[in-house]
């Protein structure tokens, strides 16, 4: 049986913010739901079906990266090739947001250098190893 290779502090890394992300998903899910009162908040949606439906989007997005955090923790491919993945789809969005809001991209552009921190965390050589690693120790 293959050996396990030692997790890597940027896959730690990465794994811990995923976890936090989804977390903060799911409790900001949770606090919608008991904005639904607010009808201004309410409006903002167009009306509690759009409200109801972000918030559960939401929570459900959120128990996703938190399952996915430990996956990547432990090493499994399948939560790297994932993430890898949602990590390009929204480092595309943020760029076109960037360049098609010029009033404030700030926040896009902080998306984009943190998708792209992330992405090269994930596919450092320590990291390459340590889910070649953790995958061959399964079989």
């Amino acid at each position: 049986m293959a050996e396990a290779t030692s997790r890597p502090i940027g896959v730690a890394i990465v794994a811990v913010l995923a976890f936090v992300s989804g977390v903060i998903d799911i409790i900001s899910g949770i606090l919608l739901i008991f904005q639904g009162d607010d009808p201004d908040v309410t409006a903002a949606f167009g009306g509690s079906g759009g409200l109801l439906t972000a918030a559960i989007g939401s929570m459900v997005l959120g128990l996703i990266v938190v399952i996915l955090s430990f996956g990547l923790w432990l090493g499994r491919w399948i939560s790297r090739m994932i993430v890898t993945v949602l990590q390009i789809l929204s480092l595309i969005g943020s760029l076109f947001m960037a360049v098609a809001n010029l009033g404030n991209p700030v926040g896009e552009w902080a998306s984009v250098l943190v998708s792209a921190i992330v992405l090269i965390l994930l596919w450092t050589r320590p990291a390459s190893a340590y889910f070649r690693g953790s995958e061959a120790a399964l079989h």
